[in-house]
């Protein structure tokens, strides 16, 4: 077991309580009742997190608007949803584009009268030392993760206060608090979407707005086809430890939705690592740090030659909700250990 596996283990007993609050789960009949003919914005929905949640939606008969930059992977979506039960309205959006954003909310309300759950998921990110990646990668990575949630967040909150209700979901992740090296834009908007969420949260606090409700989701990292989209200029192939199933955090997602809570750490290795890293954040980090760098550094396969990824304009490949990544890693391990 990793140094990082160890750890966390150690930590989640101080956790135990997170662990409880996480267990509760509703049947998808209870689900269908809370969300049928509700209006859903799903942001980044072409593949990962995004497409597991649009489907997820449907099949419980919620209206499901799909945004994202692949056009005719979103109409394929549209069509696993509206065969689920559920009804699809694609809107091509760039997130990182003010006006895409606020086309697609209007596009949602024109379609549907109101939105009842928004949720900003798009994201992308870049692996290698931070001053080896180059500056308009790490710019673009800020204008998807971070001015997207909050331009996502601004035409959210104006439509839901003419509503008088609605859920804000933001996607953030388990290095929103424990940063880990070679992803440092990626970790710097995380932080950002957190601080942001929070920061709204207290404003709806202080002006009594209690039927309006802002959600941060944090999950451990997953095998979707996020790495496989990720700029990369390690010269290796990415990888991560541990990796969880996406469906884990698409059912974290849909019960956020109707019973939000203002923080979500999804699974046992989430809520560890952040009850770790307010324990004892100097030697979380340290232990984080060296498990990256062996994985990603050491111990990966020899990758692509350096490359930007979907950072920049969108990839025709990986849009389905897994990424394969795990089995990927598997077969390079073998290779590795074969000598081949």
């Amino acid at each position: 077991m990793s140094r990082l596996a160890v750890l966390l283990a150690s930590c989640a007993l101080l956790s135990a309580s997170a662990l409880t609050a996480g267990c509760a789960t509703t049947n998808q009949r209870s689900e269908q009742q809370a969300l049928q003919g509700r209006t859903v914005v799903i942001t980044g929905a072409s593949s990962g997190f995004g497409r597991g949640m649009a489907v997820a939606f449907g099949q419980r008969r919620a209206n499901v608007v799909l945004a994202a930059r692949r056009t005719e992977v979103l109409e394929q979506v549209a069509g696993e949803v509206r065969s689920a039960g559920g009804r699809a309205l694609v809107v091509t959006t760039d997130v990182g584009r003010e006006a895409d954003v606020q086309r697609l909310a209007q596009a949602a309300v024109a379609e549907f009268g109101r939105v009842d759950v928004w949720i900003n998921n798009a994201g992308v990110g870049a692996l290698g030392r931070f001053d080896e990646v180059p500056l308009a990668d790490h710019s673009r990575i800020v204008d998807t993760n971070l001015k997207g949630v909050i331009y996502g967040s601004h035409v959210a909150l104006h439509q839901f206060r003419r509503q008088g209700q609605g859920t804000l979901i933001n996607m953030g992740s388990a290095v929103s608090y424990v940063p880990m090296p070679y992803y440092a834009s990626y970790v710097a908007t995380k932080h950002g979407v957190l601080g942001l969420s929070n920061a709204i949260n207290q404003e709806l606090r202080v002006n009594g707005e209690r039927n309006i409700h802002v959600v941060t989701v944090m999950p451990y990292a997953a095998d979707t086809p996020w790495f496989d989209h990720a700029a990369n200029y390690t010269g290796r192939s990415p990888r991560q430890v541990l990796m969880d199933p996406p469906q884990k955090i698409v059912d974290a997602v849909v019960r956020a939705a109707i019973h939000p809570r203002r923080e979500v750490a999804v699974g046992w290795k989430s809520k560890a690592a952040i009850a770790a890293h307010r324990i004892a954040p100097g030697t979380t980090q340290a232990v984080a740090a060296g498990v990256v760098h062996d994985v990603q550094m050491r111990d990966a396969a020899a990758g692509p030659p350096p490359h930007p990824g979907a950072v920049h304009q969108p990839m025709a490949t990986g849009v389905g909700v897994e990424g394969g990544v795990r089995s990927r890693m598997t077969e390079e391990d073998r290779r590795k250990a074969a000598g081949d």
